[in-house]
């Protein structure tokens, strides 16, 4: 991915910044940094991405250009990930 995502740092951002994402992920804070400065997220943290998130930032808005290669489920809309309800 070429160009600045700006969906990456508003999922950055609203999950309470790198240190949060680092701890979601399970990853160092610095590798989170490298996918705020690249503006892209690794495919395998997408989902958790999607999830904490509560679909408000979704793996298409992660990966606009290779969504539908990487999930092809996803194009039918089939694929969401369930958002857990709150208590």
């Amino acid at each position: 991915m070429c160009r600045m995502n700006k969906k990456v740092l508003e999922a950055i951002d609203s999950l309470g910044g790198v240190t949060a994402v680092a701890r979601l992920c399970g990853v160092k804070p610095p590798s989170v940094w490298e996918w705020k400065r690249r503006g892209s997220i690794p495919i395998e943290r997408c989902a958790d991405i999607e999830r904490a998130t509560g679909g408000a930032v979704t793996r298409r808005d992660l990966r606009p250009d290779d969504w539908a290669r990487i999930w092809p489920e996803l194009a039918d809309g089939a694929g969401a990930i369930p958002v857990e309800e709150a208590a």
